[in-house]
């Protein structure tokens, strides 16, 4: 089993920037293809991006692609997610996820993670 603890949230002004993490702990981190979405109030949870577990694969979704940038630090045991030019619609809890995985791909569908931290909060005024 393992843990996994975000932080780096917060508020921030549209055409900004923020760096979320991603902390794991309990088993090896890298048995683990990782990845990140997102759920803002009233909508359902949505898939942002993902890692397999050397960090030789990546994934962002459309609407973060060329802003959103995900990444692992195996020897850290954290994943990160680096948002840069921030939109109001941006704004959500942001929920790092695990997937024990045998091979080198990632995932993009949550219902395949079998883990969760308890999410940050990522707000963007305009």
């Amino acid at each position: 089993q393992v843990q996994l603890v975000e932080s780096g949230g917060g508020l921030v002004q549209a055409g900004g920037s923020l760096r979320l993490s991603c902390a794991a702990s309990g088993r090896t981190f890298s048995s683990y293809a990782m990845g990140w979405f997102r759920q803002a109030p009233g909508k359902e949870r949505e898939f942002v991006a993902a890692i397999s577990r050397s960090g030789g694969g990546t994934r962002s979704a459309d609407s973060v692609k060329g802003r959103f940038t995900i990444s692992r630090d195996n020897a850290k045991n954290t994943v990160y997610l680096q948002m840069n030019s921030l939109k109001p619609e941006d704004t959500a809890g942001y929920y790092c996820a695990a997937r024990e995985a045998s091979g080198p791909g990632y995932y993009t569908r949550f219902a395949l993670y079998d883990y969760w931290g308890q999410g940050t909060q990522v707000t963007v005024s305009s």
